[in-house]
């Protein structure tokens, strides 16, 4: 089931195999066992599964939207009491059904990640230093421009919910005209939900690098929204980085100064990346102003035309179809006088029952030749007193006395 309070598979490292509860067994006074408990696996938006080995491969399923559920293995069938076999010349059949195991196979999960949030500032400004310290990601950090030449992810970790958060490379004016790779570095804030502007506090010295640092704030501003008007509508958070440069009044007179020029909407706080100033006050704002996806919400800032309407949301689940056998089982001569059946369907058929209860097994017997197992047999001639086996089971069928 897809889970928006989740952002990665780390949790598949720790457990890789998982199992739903079985089912109870058959009671009294006809009374059939529980159903097995179903087991929900919880992945984050944007995981592709993929069936590599066992019952399911060649299936994928693309799970997108909050709530989004997929049936990647079934639960096996249950058995029959021997009430069910009872006929007008077997009325006390000594015999039941056994039950089937359910499918199994090995799925492989691939994430696309979304980013919640991105940081966004010029060069230098201290965004992979802030990445570092909010998550484990381990960005290169450098005093030289343009240190970061692609976009780094970490995650957030809440109590509750995982943030995925994006160290965009530094903007510079006229990115949005192609400036320093603007337009590559700009598409990865398209479908974030929450920019994080990170401004580097350590300039504002002088009325003049105060002066600066507004003209640096309005560039980014301006080449945000000349890239993508949705862009600009976005909420933010104004970070003021490397806090630990100025003394705390002067931090909070930054603090002040920011906050009344732009407005209540807009939180801003000051961090250091140096000392972890501010960095939890951050964590807590982010987590708390990033809005949890629900519905068809399939990915952040898209609408819902094309997508599925309210309610359950359409799933994307393909498979792979491959030619079958001719038939539901296949003979085989494997030696003078021994034969062997296989197919998936007989074997499960030869599983449903005990092998060492006489009448279960010439129930079964009766079973097999009703579905054309001897005409199959006799056809690659096989005769009475040879040797047949299907799923590990030896079997004396007789053409000539065949069973009731």
């Amino acid at each position: 089931m897809c889970d928006d309070s989740l952002r990665d598979l780390q949790s598949f490292r720790r457990k890789a195999h998982h199992r739903a509860g079985r089912g109870g067994h058959g009671e009294g006074a006809l009374r059939h066992g529980a159903d097995g408990e179903t087991l929900v696996v919880r992945v984050p938006p944007g995981t592709q599964v993929e069936g590599v080995e066992g019952d399911v491969q060649g299936r994928r399923w693309d799970l997108l939207a909050a709530g989004q559920r997929a049936v990647v293995v079934k639960g096996g069938s249950g058995g029959r009491g021997n009430k069910r076999f009872a006929t007008p010349t077997r009325q006390a059949p000594r015999f039941a059904e056994r039950g089937l195991a359910g499918e199994e196979g090995w799925l492989q999960l691939q994430l696309k990640l979304l980013a919640d949030v991105g940081l966004v500032g010029l060069p230098n400004a201290g965004k992979s230093s802030l990445l570092a310290r909010l998550t484990r990601a381990t960005p290169k950090v450098a005093s030289y421009p343009f240190t970061t030449l692609s976009p780094v992810l970490g995650v957030l970790e809440g109590e509750e919910r995982q943030l995925v958060i994006a160290d965009i490379p530094g903007l510079i004016e006229g990115a949005s005209d192609g400036a320093g790779l603007g337009h590559d570095f700009l598409a990865h804030v398209e479908r974030t939900r929450l920019l994080v502007h990170v401004l580097d506090l350590a300039p504002e010295l002088s009325a003049d690098e105060q002066a600066d640092a507004v003209a640096n704030h309005a560039t980014i501003e301006h080449e945000l929204a000349a890239h993508d008007t949705r862009l600009a509508s976005l909420p933010r958070v104004l970070v003021l980085s490397k806090a630990d440069l100025l003394p705390p009044e002067r931090t909070s007179e930054e603090i002040s100064r920011w906050s009344e020029r732009l407005g209540p909407d807009v939180p801003v706080l000051a961090t250091s990346s140096a000392t972890g100033a501010g960095v939890q006050e951050l964590a807590a704002e982010l987590l708390r102003s990033v809005p949890a996806l629900t519905g068809a919400g399939l990915e952040p800032g898209v609408s819902d035309a094309g997508h599925a309407p309210e309610g359950e949301p359409e799933l994307a689940e393909h498979m792979v179809f491959r030619p079958a056998a001719s038939s539901g089982f296949s003979v085989e001569r494997v030696a003078a006088g021994s034969f062997a059946v296989s197919g998936r369907g007989v074997e499960r058929l030869v599983a449903r029952y005990d092998v060492n209860n006489e009448d279960a097994m010439a129930y079964l017997e009766g079973r097999l030749l009703k579905i054309g197992v001897l005409r199959a047999l006799e056809a690659e001639g096989f005769e009475a007193g040879d040797d047949l086996e299907i799923a590990g089971v030896a079997f004396e069928l007789d053409p000539d006395h065949p069973a009731e």
